[in-house]
């Protein structure tokens, strides 16, 4: 469980979204003094919720990296898009509607695009 734990870094996920820590926060629903703080390993994600949006983060950007390069990956997450009624892949992501995002880059995977 230690290494499971080790592969969801906040600040490794933090950065490969190029968010702010407040903008984190957001995402996972704390303040962005909270995310600083699990970053500086004083402490760390508790709640099985906040787990949870972390692994779905790290599994989004796992899915991204496969498909798009890092600018491309962050392309994706900031540009509004059809597919998801004219919202971002980050909006989506905020409001917890991983598998949208999730569809989106699968279909991208498969080549289907959207």
């Amino acid at each position: 469980m230690a290494k499971a734990k080790a592969q969801l870094s906040v600040a490794t996920i933090r950065q490969n979204y190029e968010l702010s820590q407040e903008s984190m926060g957001a995402l996972l629903r704390v303040s962005g003094k909270t995310v600083r703080r699990w970053e500086q390993k004083k402490d760390r994600p508790q709640k099985q919720d906040q787990i949870l949006r972390l692994v779905k983060l790290k599994e989004i950007r796992d899915l991204g990296k496969r498909i798009y390069t890092k600018e491309g990956f962050i392309e994706f997450l900031n540009t509004p898009l059809p597919v998801f009624d004219g919202k971002t892949a980050l909006d989506l992501i905020t409001i917890g509607d991983y598998d949208k995002v999730i569809g989106a880059l699968a279909a991208d995977l498969e080549g289907i695009g959207f």
